[in-house]
């Protein structure tokens, strides 16, 4: 094997063992570790109820309206604070809670809104929404 010594003119051919070398390597070590990390899962999921409950009708929601000034309407009729925390502890004791659609003011300073999700929270009502109808 000779090697030319003519240094006349960059060298127009690339050396590509290196790189089929390192591709051989990445190939190998790939071909190796892609099993070991390729293992099944064990999921737990749920199963479909055989029996079926039958859907109830979901009672009418309550629309609870807060104005600019903070003043409460429990479906349209006035209500002060405690009025409302006495509403809500009624509804926590259904078994089929109905919805909470509160209806704020765009003027109505968040206290306001705070206030009423904090009675609601305190109750463990959970179904509680927002309209924009006022």
């Amino acid at each position: 094997m000779s090697f030319s010594t003519n240094t006349t003119g960059p060298m127009s051919e690339i050396n590509v063992t290196p790189l089929v070398d390192v591709m051989l390597v990445l190939l190998i070590i790939f071909m190796i570790t892609a099993p070991v990390l390729a293992h099944k899962i064990q999921v737990d999921l749920p199963q479909p109820n055989p029996n079926p409950t039958p859907q109830t009708n979901p009672p009418d929601p309550i629309h609870l309206k807060i104005d600019q000034a903070g003043a409460l309407y429990w479906n349209d009729t006035p209500v002060d604070e405690l009025g409302l925390k006495a509403q809500l502890a009624v509804i926590a004791q259904q078994s089929n809670q109905p919805e909470i659609q509160i209806a704020a003011d765009d003027a109505v300073a968040y206290q306001y809104v705070a206030r009423v999700l904090a009675d609601a929270k305190s109750y463990n009502l959970v179904k509680i929404g927002f309209t924009e109808n006022f």
